[in-house]
């Protein structure tokens, strides 16, 4: 079958590979009809030291299902499905506190131990806990949408929750990557009153301004800080959805918290230690986050996909097929495109 290969920092090719296949009971066998690229996937694109065998790339996929292994029970062959970035027994301590991305049995795509999905077909372990069947065609207009449903609208929701958004409340995302702009969709949603986005590229702030961003900040640094307080009367925000992972956006977030404040923080540190710790201390501000448990937020998020209450798939503004996925790397680290969605 045919998949993405990353061997090296800008080497990304699509290659002939050996067929997904069963390998445990638990499993599932997944041919891939849609996927996409990660802002997540930039940072080995940049950084990666060569490898001979390389990485199959990939952990966000909407599929059909092929193949069940014997102790899948909640599973059929061709039932449509929306694949998390993390695979999850859906029964050990940690799922049943909605923190699946911790599970005892589980572990991410894209990874050494488990191929990606930016191919013609997935392995997906734990199944029964991990796929969620969708109920559309897999030619429905919804598609872009449903396929945020496996990372970036949980992740954007994910920020706002370990943010504290609530009602009435006011919300700054750092950063205007798919992820913050679905961060705007997720305070937008969970009753922000005022919603400040820190982003510097024109369309996604107009994309920004129409999920319900109702402020702009372009600077960075001090200069950033000062705009937000200004914005809220000196006080700084309620809430931070950090939707970024370097020091400086780091740094922003806790600075731009108001006193008592949280901050939610989902962009993948780059650096061992976090910035700012003793303003966020000696102001009570709240830091939290991580891996998105996305997994606990799609039964949340989906029937307001199907109705047409939010649109983050929007955010996909480039569609490409699998053999171009090497370009698809290239135009989301040029800030050609937000977002690049794989069609099969």
């Amino acid at each position: 079958m045919r998949a993405t290969v990353m061997y090296a920092a800008g080497d990304v090719r699509v290659e002939n590979v050996p067929d997904a296949s069963l390998v445990e009971p638990t499993d599932a066998l997944v041919r891939v009809t849609h996927a996409c690229i990660c802002g997540s996937d930039l940072w080995p694109y940049k950084t990666m030291e060569r490898s001979d065998a390389g990485r199959q790339m990939g952990h966000e996929a909407i599929g059909i299902v092929e193949d069940v292994g014997a102790d899948v029970r909640t599973l059929k062959q061709g039932d449509l499905v929306v694949m998390p970035f993390a695979f999850s027994d859906g029964t050990c301590v940690f799922c049943h506190e909605g923190l699946q991305t911790s599970c005892v049995h589980g572990g991410f795509f894209g990874t050494e131990d488990v191929a990606g999905a930016q191919a013609e077909a997935v392995r997906v372990p734990q199944a029964d806990g991990t796929l969620v069947v969708l109920p559309v065609d897999e030619d429905d207009a919804l598609m872009p949408s449903l396929l945020t449903l496996s990372d970036v609208m949980g992740t954007g929701h994910h920020a706002a929750v370990a943010g504290h958004v609530g009602p009435g409340k006011t919300a700054a995302v750092v950063g205007d990557g798919a992820v913050g702009l679905c961060g705007v969709i997720a305070a937008k949603r969970l009753g922000a009153e005022q919603i400040i986005i820190l982003g510097r590229h024109p369309d996604r702030i107009a994309l920004a301004r129409e999920f319900g961003a109702t402020d702009v900040v372009s600077e960075r640094g001090e200069e950033a800080i000062e705009r937000v307080r200004d914005l809220t009367d000196g006080f700084g925000v309620h809430s931070v959805l950090e939707c970024v992972g370097l020091e400086q956006s780091e740094l922003t977030a806790i600075e731009i918290a108001r006193p008592g404040g949280a901050v939610g923080r989902v962009g993948v540190p780059q650096d061992e230690t976090m910035p700012a710790s003793q303003p966020a201390f000696y102001n009570n501000v709240s830091v939290s986050g991580g891996p998105a448990p996305v997994r606990a937020y799609i039964e949340e998020l989906l029937p307001d996909i199907l109705e047409g209450q939010i649109e983050p798939g929007r955010v996909l503004d480039r569609v490409i097929g699998l053999d171009e996925a090497p370009d698809g790397y290239r135009a989301m680290n040029d800030r050609e495109a937000i977002k690049v969605m794989i069609e099969s």
